[in-house]
């Protein structure tokens, strides 16, 4: 396992948190329409991928369909062609899969693909959502990496996409607000202990906890430092005294200077 440096792409243009969207306009988050409009903006791209009933790797963050959609109950429990038929909520846009969001992106802007898969308890995979991300991704050209909260995802990842860069969503892990994770799981990542085991390049890391001196360690070491989610100018700001990019979404976010 060989660590893969993050393109430099993705130090350079500010990333939309689900897709450039903007829900008064009637573009929902993790929808092609709030990827397209990223594109034309000129900004780069983070979503959210989980895994149909039918195992296809499908583009939304939720675990439940509720406040999204107009349909109930567990994503998980829908297969691919019912997803796709449904209608995200206040939009025209049904549910996207991850190949379907490739096709649009088609390399022109950095694509940043976050695993979700058992990143409520942080127990380990099967491997399955990782196994369909990675096919999808077989001669994908364009800049593009992955990243999970829960490391055994990128562990897989390491074995199924060994040359696709990949790194940790991190955070401050309170136990309370991470429940049911238990108490001595958060305190294990908190530290982010797996970084060197994935062999990461990068972590997206909680903007209100980049004072950590983990993160400062971790910079100092070559890795690439992400964060999550930046919501105004003013936060964008402080993030960068750290980071060298941000994730945002609310506000249009500013291109760094050349």
């Amino acid at each position: 396992m060989t660590r893969v440096p993050l393109p430099t792409d993705f130090l350079l243009l500010p990333l939309t948190h689900r897709g450039y969207h903007d829900k008064t306009k009637g573009v929902i988050e993790n929808s092609l329409s709030a990827f397209r409009a990223a594109v034309e903006a000129g900004y780069g791209i983070e979503l959210d991928v989980q895994r149909s009933a039918d195992d296809v790797a499908i583009v939304f963050h939720d675990d439940d369909m509720d406040r999204l959609t107009d349909v109930i109950g567990a994503f998980r429990d829908y297969t691919a062609a019912e997803l796709g038929r449904t209608t995200l909520c206040g939009s025209n846009d049904t549910i996207p899969t991850l190949k379907e969001v490739l096709a649009l992106v088609a390399g022109r802007v950095p694509l940043l693909i976050e695993i979700k898969e058992n990143w409520n308890t942080m127990e380990d995979t099967d491997g399955v959502l990782e196994q369909s991300v990675a096919v999808a991704l077989v001669g994908y050209k364009g800049p593009v990496a992955v990243m999970a909260f829960n490391p055994h995802c990128i562990a897989h990842m390491a074995r199924l996409a060994p040359d696709v860069p990949r790194g940790l969503t991190t955070e401050a892990y309170d136990p309370v607000l991470n429940a049911p994770i238990p108490a001595d799981v958060c305190a294990y990542l908190r530290e982010i202990p797996d970084y060197d085991r994935t062999q990461s390049s990068f972590i997206s890391h909680q903007v209100s906890d980049l004072g950590r001196t983990r993160v400062a360690n971790l910079k100092a070491q070559g890795a690439a430092i992400l964060c999550w989610t930046v919501r105004s100018p003013e936060m964008e700001a402080e993030a960068r005294k750290v980071v060298h990019n941000i994730t945002f979404e609310g506000y249009p976010a500013a291109f760094p200077a050349a």
